[in-house]
């Protein structure tokens, strides 16, 4: 196609005709893939000739041809077409030059994401020239190509940025990063102007710096030769005083101007150099070995500067000298946070910190002209981000409150006492409501650590009644919610009232303020109710008569926000009063289900619309609340079926109302929520004990998508495809098709290279329950059942999988022993004996079997063999035959501490873990020194950093084990523990009394056999025979 037409191809897809822009798409698609396509593409993009949006609509389809097909070497599907290297050879000569030249910001982006595409690709090896022309475009006196030049740096850190392996990116730092640090010196030294150049290319080489330090520091960068003049042009970055006609008027495009943008790199850079590189008493040991003399150095030479210059800028913002994005203020208040712990950065933090809060945390936490622009006009966004601590988390405000947190926690005997002393200042002369509810939301940030002090806990009643109580009834709304706040906080750490009264008073206001007019009281009013229900039995019998409303309540609430806490909320009011809502529990379903369905369509039409976002599309959108929130509904769905023990009429209605928003689900792959989905499937078939006639298209379903984009969700789907068997298999055993379903899962799950050892554990378990509850109704497939698990005998790794899949063999001889033996000598002559040695391996191994239920199956499957006649026993197996015996005895004598320690572990369970607050007390530090503060938090990131070490020598390693690591494996009985929630077929079966009913037979048929195994037995074997034989007896001995 030539170039005129081809351009007319792409203008047309602007036609307001729906029909003809289709055609145009479609012969688009058609001629896409044609060799010469993207070189065309290419030169429509120079042509200065063509309309910018015709260039503009090829610049997108480039971006979008590349990201999805240019690493790819080979095709995978049909519908792939390689980029031929003639193609190849273009994009890489002209996409520099095409970015210089750029005629707009929309092209160059998308030229940009198309150079990042292809430099992840092809450099070192096949574009070795890529750092010359990147220096040819940097040196240029021409602005637009060095405003490419950096544009083309960044993209190709960007490339590299994940990569754990650090050979790449230590290149391109070492050969363009002094050059970059040159020409941003340069610019720097200039006036600040309105002109968009220099800060635009600031921001881009700041934001290339701070790319290239996500993973490793380089040893270039660790050098002086590097760092002082980087760490000077990033202070004066900081200090740029910015004139008024340099920024835009209004706040909101003066937030999003480049100087600031370029200011808030800078500050992200001296962060991460302080967080990852600079703090040796925090720094994780793995780090230690490449970074900690350079941590020393920093934490001596740079972060007291640092500190410094971030106090100055405080300084001049809450003077009103200067002005601070709230970008820059949430980094500077990031690492003033981090100064905290390290006994280095304390002791300068320390005279500031009382300055810092009163000054600077506390104007963030007042109910400022921003906080009061939202609560008029938008409420309900005002709840969302003033509740939803994941919502804003990035924000000024959710950083002061972090590093007030990290005052009082980490430096609590400096800090604590002047904090409150200053809150109570403020609340004492009575205030403007504007700073006293800035001095109670500080109140509400630190009420887990006030209720933990042990000088303070005791006055928290008389704080309440004093500051607190009497602003439950405020003229401001804004005040009733902080209190209402607070008594939530307060209530949910433990605080005890005096008298019933009080308490009940403070119940009422919650009440009351249910139907209070502002939006955001209402809230406030319903998770401090729910924390009073929790904390008190003289709430919930108050509530109990007036539950409905309150469900009602937060149904409208929850509609109206999509807020997640609410379903927590919900669910607490289902769990509390499930005699009170069981007359109304399918009409609450009802209406759970219709909120579900409006979140779960928005939900897919958002998820459309993410089908060919890249990954910086994808890490930059966090607009998850509507499935988050539909997750919440789907929980308090699950907890209202959960509380139905009484009323199947009412379970089974209830059934009917779900399905739908079930199938739904699963049709439009909402895959973020099929977790949610199968833990419904589950309850409801467990707890009906039966699958409806509508539940059906459910499995089946299920099958179709784990055939195609759910074939990792085995684990969610398992529970649900057990209770289809277990409470469905007089269906599937008239269904062929279910059957072939059923298995075909199976082997999938073992064969399938996409899916791991944890997968294969669940296809197994799958196959016995295939095998246990279609007794004599599979025998079509069995051969392919023990095909696939004797494949896998020699493949598997972890303990648990070896398990899973000897257990697969050993039910298929339960199922059929002759024909399972046979099958298996079929498969591969020798087999049979394989199995046998495994399998007696694992029985003369306690570790190997060590749950109550691999201990009955074994059992169960040597009675099966032990009943078998003697000519149907494989000739190669009829040597050991007369070990069976013995092996049942070996499994016997350890049943009894299996059956002992699996009651323990229910009783541990039903009793639950009274540790769950455990280790609350340390969350203050009263030491009186000032030395570095080592937490959980730092104990968690020690952990993380020591995994991430591990998993990537493994993989360095090509995951090999050694030998001793093997045995380790062998050893470890932690892998699999009992399973207290799954009910196995073989429950109710009594192993003595199989056994004795077994060796019977055994010495009625074959007696030869029977012989060679008694007298084979030693005296500890022969008398545990006989106690195994007396409790059968017993067992079947009729009750008096």
């Amino acid at each position: 196609m030539d170039l005129q037409s081809l351009s007319q191809l792409f203008a047309t897809t602007f036609n307001p005709d729906p029909n003809v822009r289709k055609a145009a798409e479609l012969q688009i698609r058609k001629v896409g893939n044609e060799e010469g396509m993207i070189a065309a593409i290419l030169r429509i993009i120079a042509s200065d000739s063509i309309d910018l949006a015709t260039r503009q609509a090829c610049s997108v389809w480039l971006k979008n041809r590349i990201h999805s097909s240019y690493s790819l070497e080979t095709a995978r599907r049909p519908d792939q077409v390689i980029i031929a290297p003639s193609e190849r050879e273009a994009l890489r000569i002209n996409v520099l030059p095409l970015l210089a030249a750029s005629p707009s910001r929309s092209i160059a982006l998308r030229l940009a994401n198309t150079l990042k595409s292809i430099v992840a690709h092809d450099f070192p090896a096949r574009w070795p020239s890529l750092v010359s022309e990147i220096k040819r475009l940097l040196v240029s006196s021409e602005v637009r190509d060095v405003h490419a030049g950096c544009v083309a740096t960044l993209e190709a850190v960007r490339a590299f940025r994940f990569r754990q392996k650090n050979d790449i990116l230590p290149g391109l730092i070492t050969e363009l990063f002094p050059t970059l640090v040159t020409i941003a010196t340069q610019m720097v030294q200039q006036p600040p102007s309105a002109s968009q150049d220099i800060p635009t290319m600031l921001h881009l080489i700041l934001k290339a710096y701070r790319t290239t330090i996500v993973i490793n520091l380089s040893a270039h960068q660790q050098s002086a030769e590097s760092l002082v003049p980087w760490g000077q042009l990033l202070f004066a970055v900081v200090n740029l005083r910015l004139p008024k006609e340099a920024v835009p008027e209004g706040l909101e495009e003066r937030e999003k101007c480049e100087w600031w943008k370029a200011k808030k790199w800078a500050y992200a850079v001296l962060g991460r150099l302080f967080h990852r590189y600079g703090n040796p008493s925090q720094m994780p040991s793995t780090l230690q070995v490449e970074y900690l003399p350079f941590a020393k150095h920093f934490v001596v030479a740079f972060a007291p500067e640092i500190l410094n210059t971030y106090f100055r800028q405080v300084e001049l913002y809450v003077s009103n000298q200067e002005w601070l994005s709230s970008k820059c203020q949430y980094q500077i208040f990031q690492f003033f946070t981090e100064c905290v712990k390290p006994k280095s950065t304390w002791t300068l933090l320390k005279p500031h910190f009382d300055s810092l809060v009163s000054n600077f945390v506390f104007p963030q936490l007042s109910f400022n002209e921003s906080r009061r622009t939202l609560w008029e006009s938008d409420p309900i966004d005002y709840v969302r981000v003033s509740v939803d601590e994941y919502e804003t988390f990035t924000t000024p405000v959710a950083a002061a409150t972090t590093f007030l947190l990290s005052l009082a926690t980490n430096r609590t005997k400096a800090t604590f006492l002047p904090i409150l002393g200053f809150i109570n200042s403020i609340l004492r002369v009575h205030g403007p409501p504007e700073q006293r509810f800035g001095a109670l939301n500080m109140a509400a940030a630190l009420g887990r650590q006030i209720m933990k002090h042990p000088e303070v806990k005791n006055n928290m009643e008389q704080f309440m009644l004093q500051f607190v109580s009497p602003e439950l009834e405020s003229p401001e709304p804004f005040l009733r919610a902080i209190a209402l706040e607070i008594l939530g906080t307060v209530t949910k750490q433990g605080l005890v009232w005096s008298s019933e009264e009080i308490l009940s008073k403070h119940f009422q206001a919650a009440f009351n303020a249910l139907d209070d007019e502002s939006f955001p009281v209402k809230v406030q009013a319903a998770l401090a109710l729910t924390e009073l229900i929790i904390a008190h039995e003289s709430v919930r019998t108050a509530v109990a008569p007036r539950v409905s409303k309150v469900i009602q309540d937060l149904l409208k609430m929850s509609d109206e926000t999509d807020l997640d806490i609410l379903n927590s909320s919900m669910e607490v009011m289902v769990d509390q009063f499930q005699t009170e809502l069981l007359p109304v529990a399918a009409m609450l379903t009802a209406r759970l289900c219709e909120s579900y369905m409006r979140l779960a369509r928005e939900s897919a039409i958002h998820d459309h619309l993410e089908e060919n976002a890249d990954l910086d599309s994808l890490l930059a959108d966090v607009d998850d609340d509507k499935t988050f929130t539909a997750m919440g509904v789907a929980k308090t769905i699950s907890t209202i079926i959960s509380s139905i023990d009484s009323s199947p009429e009412i379970l089974s209605q209830i059934q009917e109302i779900v399905i739908p928003i079930i199938v739904f689900t699963l049709e439009n792959r909402l895959l973020d929520l099929f977790d949610n989905m199968y833990e419904l499937v589950d309850s409801l078939t467990y707890k009906l004990r039966s699958i409806s006639a509508q539940m059906w298209p459910v499995f089946e379903l299920t099958y179709r998508l784990f055939k195609h984009e759910a074939v990792d969700f085995l684990e969610e789907m398992l529970p649900s495809l057990d209770n289809f068997l277990s409470y469905g298999s007089d269906v599937i055993k008239s269904h062929v098709d279910y059957k072939q379903m059923m298995v075909d899962i199976y082997t999938t799950s073992i064969t399938n290279d996409q899916l791991g050892e944890n997968d294969r554990v669940n296809g197994s378990k799958l196959a016995e329950s295939i095998l246990l509850n279609l007794r004599g109704a599979v025998d079509d497939h069995l051969q392919a059942i023990i095909a696939t698990a004797l494949g896998l005998i020699d493949n598997a790794e972890t303990l648990a999988l070896k398990l899973a899949n000897l257990e697969v063999l050993i039910n298929a001889v339960l199922y059929n022993p002759s024909a399972a033996l046979h099958l298996m000598e079929v498969t591969k002559a020798g087999s049979a004996r394989v199995f046998f040695d495994r399998w007696f391996v694992a029985i003369n191994n306690d570790s190997r079997l060590p749950r109550v239920h691999d201990k009955k199956l074994s059992v169960l499957a040597l009675c099966a063999l032990m009943e078998m006649a003697p000519e149907t026993v494989p000739e190669s197996l009829r040597d050991g035959w007369p070990g069976i015996v013995g092996g049942a005895l070996k499994i016997f004598k350890s049943l009894p501490k299996a059956v002992e320690d699996r009651k323990r572990l229910e009783i541990l369970f039903q009793e639950g873990s009274d540790s769950e607050d455990e280790g609350d007390d340390q969350a203050l530090n009263l030491a009186e020194d000032d030395e570095d503060v080592w937490d959980a938090d730092s104990t968690y990131m020690e952990i993380l950093a020591r995994e991430g070490a591990r998993l990537r020598g493994n993989e360095a390693a090509g995951g090999e084990a050694t030998a001793e690591e093997d045995d380790d494996d062998d050893d470890d009985e932690s892998d699999i523990d009992e399973e207290l929630g799954y009910i196995s077929p073989l429950e109710n079966v009594n192993p003595y009394a199989s056994f004795k009913q077994a060796l019977t037979t055994f010495q009625m048929q074959n007696a030869a056999s029977y012989q060679a195994a008694t007298t084979a037995l030693d005296i500890e074997q022969q008398t545990l025979l006989m106690e195994v034989m007396r409790i059968a007896e017993q067992d079947q001995a009729p009750k008096s």
